[in-house]
This record gives structure tokens, sequence and C-alpha cells, in this order.
């Protein structure tokens, strides 16, 4: 088929291809696209991870690995963009790594980003006791862990809208509350305090600060802020249950820079003004106590640090609650393309994937049971083997689009791209590097000052494993790299001549300003 000829022909998605990830149904609604988008950003990482990076790394660290890690999530979405617009499938860059570089990348990266999804939720379990320890340390450690799991999945199996309405509220508050912490941070720092003292910078010359513990503090925390940041790339697993992906989701990747400036960036930075590293609890075996409830705390309102506990308590069930939709999806995804059992592939009337809903989420459920080991221990070792899943993931994004770029050239089809990727080819290649870079030295703390087996094996177990799988389905299954030319371009996809022109005039304007503001 010629250039012409597809111009020409009608729109994939509606005539040409039935998509095999479009057994989803695509019931999620621009609102709950672009509210998702944040709600996949900021949970437990945010609230309580970076409470861990000031008490190991200090206020320099934190504030330099959450920039420097936003900049590389930031280029890495805009990749994943440009081919999620293009394909828009449940899959996403899971599928992606299978089609452009080889089935077996993809099917060692799909495992592991769905182990990931599964860690997550567990992750977002345990987290609901150290943050429940606020209030008491009387409530049973598992009692308030199994009502959210069930709660959950209950939200994940009944339909996608309920799914998605239930995330659209939670994230909406967590919005509003890091709003209010920026404000009230910064009211704190110049005087608004109990002590009614102005901060200022007085936190970074704290002895031992700002830099706390070398390179091995520093380094130490690239990997919280790998966790924190991670699920950004997981809104392009919406893909596949998205109304019209082709416009919404270029659009939700334009917006994630100020995001990641907004939420991450300016949220360290008060953070590490007002809040010392050696501040009780930060970073214990069996507690933690958020940076952002401290500084409700320091406003002089026990109240409002009872208020703001809460909220935390509700964005970790966001959190767990879209970890395990994309979890879920991306094991109905295995299915579908044969590298797990069909049973994974059933679909509940309202096109739900049961089956991968309640295996990952048993999955998370027998990780949570771990907690008796110690919630804050168990905490850090699964953010540890989550950030670097994460840090695979965005490597193995970064790969995928110098290949898909590379197939659309040979196939002179780069004029459909709905939405291009304005850092190619140096974004990507930058991202690769930096990634790999981290990946490696990330884990420095558990060889100093002496060697800690299980952090090691937290922080580099998923590079082998991933290698394994890699090779082991290479072998088994005989794939081979896929060459530019013969890459389907075809198969799933939207391009540009399949979006519905704009609405001019001021009800054009109306909808793009709601749209960002997510309404």
């Amino acid at each position: 088929m010629n250039v012409d000829t597809e111009k020409n022909a009608p729109p994939y998605h509606s005539v040409e291809h039935v998509p095999v990830a479009d057994k989803l149904r695509r019931a999620l609604s621009p609102r709950q696209v672009q509210m998702i988008a944040i709600g996949g950003t900021i949970g437990t990482g945010l609230f309580l991870g970076t409470g861990k990076a000031l008490a190991t790394g200090g206020p320099a660290s934190l504030l330099l690995c959450y920039a420097i890690v936003g900049a590389i999530v930031f280029v890495t979405m805009l990749s994943l963009g440009e081919m999620a617009a293009f394909v828009p499938v449940a899959g996403s860059f899971c599928t992606f790594s299978a089609r452009y570089v080889d089935d077996a990348f993809g099917f060692a990266l799909t495992w592991n980003y769905w182990f990931n999804d599964a860690v997550s939720t567990a992750a977002d379990l345990v987290a609901l006791q150290l943050i429940l320890q606020y209030w008491t340390d009387t409530f049973p450690w598992y009692a308030l862990g199994i009502i959210v799991w069930f709660l959950i999945v209950l939200a994940n199996i009944i339909n996608v809208r309920a799914y998605g309405e239930v995330e659209y509220w939670l994230c909406l508050l967590k919005v509003v509350t890091i709003v209010i912490f920026i404000i009230l941070g910064i009211a704190v720092n110049v005087g608004g305090n109990t002590s009614h003292e102005y901060i200022g910078a007085r936190n970074w010359y704290v002895p031992g600060a700002p830099f706390v513990g070398g390179i091995g503090g520093f380094a130490s925390v690239f990997v919280t802020a790998s966790f924190a940041y991670g699920g950004t790339e997981s809104i392009a697993i919406t893909a596949g249950e998205t109304k019209d992906p082709a416009r919404q989701l270029p659009r939700v990747v334009k917006n994630v820079f100020w995001r990641i400036l907004f939420f991450y960036i300016l949220s360290s930075l008060m953070i590490g003004l007002n809040v010392p590293y050696n501040y009780p609890d930060l970073n214990s075996k069996d507690t933690r106590t958020s940076p952002f409830t401290i500084a409700f705390q320091m406003a002089g309102s026990k109240v409002a640090g009872s208020f703001v506990n809460a909220v935390i308590l509700t964005s970790i069930i966001s959190a767990g609650n879209h970890a395990l939709f994309a979890g879920s999806r991306l094991l109905y995804t295995l299915s579908v393309n044969g590298h797990a059992p069909k049973v994974f592939g059933r679909l509940t009337r309202f096109q739900v994937p049961w089956v991968s809903v309640l295996f990952t989420s048993f999955i998370s459920g027998l990780l949570f049971g771990a907690s008796f080991i110690g919630a804050g221990q168990l905490w850090t070792w699964l953010q540890n083997l989550v950030g670097v899943s994460n840090q695979l993931s965005w490597i193995s994004i970064g790969i995928a689009s110098l290949r898909f770029r590379a197939g659309l050239k040979a196939q002179g089809k780069e004029h459909l791209l709905p939405f291009k990727n304005w850092t190619y080819p140096a974004g990507p290649i930058i991202a690769i590097v930096l990634n790999s870079f981290i990946v490696l030295v990330q884990g420095w703390s558990c060889f100093s000052p002496k060697f800690s087996a299980v952090d090691f094996v937290s922080y580099y177990i998923e590079l082998p494993v991933f290698a394994l799988m890699f090779v082991a389905w290479k072998l088994i299954k005989k794939t081979k790299f896929k060459r530019a030319s013969e890459m389907d371009l075809v198969t799933d996809v939207y391009t540009k001549d399949d979006i519905e022109p704009d609405a001019t005039g001021w009800t054009g304007r109306a909808k793009r300003i709601g749209g960002w503001l997510c309404f």
C-alpha cells in the first residue's frame, strides 16, 4: 500500500482495522484521562518518598534528583506520546517494544511492568498502615489494607467508567491539597509557623546538610525519585480505553512538563526548606511521617495535620487503584499477544478483563502479607523494586521510540504522525544514557559503609531477571530483531487525518481551557 492510498483510505480505527486491544471499551472521557495523568504521578512516592529521600540524601539531593528524574520523565513522555497517539492500544510501550524492537524485548518488558504494578499496589497497601500510625498504633496492621484492597478490586472490576470516576475525584482532592501545601509552605517559611521565626534556607545549613551521606546518599535518592514519578508513563495504557485518543494523548503529554514542575519540583523545594533532614520518623524501620503532614503541623494546627494525613490516605488509595488498573490491562495484553495464558484475556460484559484484575490483585495481596517484617522496611524494599522497574521501562520507551522513528522513515510515514516528539533524536538518546547510568550507581549505599545483601537484591534483582526473560523467550520462540522496513505500522493506527478539527471561537477556547483544568 503506497502513501497516497493510505492518505485517502477510510479511518483505520473505524473501517479497515478492528484493533485487537480495542476489545476494551473506550469509555474514559477527556477530563478523566487528564486527571488520571496527574493521579498516576502523585501518590506514596511524593507524599512519603520525599521524607525518606530528605532523610537519606538531604535537601539538595532531594531537589536535584527529583529535577533530574523529572527531566528524564518529560522527554520519555514526549517519546511515548508520539507512539501512543499513532497506535493507541492498552499495551502501550510494552506493545511498542514488541512491534518495533523484538518480540522477546516486549515479552520481558511487559512481564516486568506487570510485576511493577502488582508491587506498586502492594506498596500502597503497606503505606496505608504507615500513615495510620499517625493516629493510632492499636489498629490491626492488616485490617485497613484488606478493606482498601477489596474496594479497589471492586472499582476495577465493575467497569472502566467506575474506575475513571473514582480516580477523577480522588486525584482532584490530591491536586487541591498540593496547591494548598505549596502556598502554606511559603507562609511557614517566611514566619507563619508555631515559633513565628523566619526559616529561609536554615535547614540547608544543619550539620550534615545539604548533601547527607555523600555520594551514596545522593545516588540513593534517584530510586526514590523514580518510584515517585512511576505511573507517569502508564497514562498511555489508558489509550486502549480513551475516547478520541489521537487528540487527547498529545494534550496530556504536553501538560506533563508543568505538572512535574509544579507538583514535584516546587514540593521538593518547600519540603527541603521547611523540614530538617533529621526530623524524627522521616525514615525509620516501622514508621513514616509525611513531610506534608509536618508542614501543616508547623503552621500550628494539629487538626490541619490530621486533615492532610487523611488526604494522603486517600491519595494512596488512588495510587493503588491506578496501579491495579494498569497492571490488569498489561496482563490482558500479555494474554492477547500470546505471552500469557488465554484465560487472562477473558472480559466481562462491560469489557473489563476480570481474570487479570483478580490475579494481579491476588499477587499484590500476597506481597502485602509480608508486612509483619516491619511496614517501613518492607515499603523501602518494595519502593526500590518499583523504582528500578520504572527506570527499565523508561529506557525501553527510549529504545522503542528510536526504532519507531526509523520504521516510519523507512516506510515514508512520518507525515502521518498526529503528534511529534520535538526532542527526537537527542532527547531519547540522552534519556537512555542517563537512565542506564542511574540504574547502575543508585545502589551505592548498599556497598558502603558495609555491604547489605538484602538492599543489594532490592536495587539490582530486576536487571538479571529482565535479561533472563529476554534471552529465554528469544531462544524458545526464536524471535528476530524488527527491521525498519518490516515493522507493523498499519494495525491499530490512528493518523492525524482521523482527528476532527477543534471547535473555533470562544467555544473552542473554553473547551481547551476546561480540558487543561480537567473539567
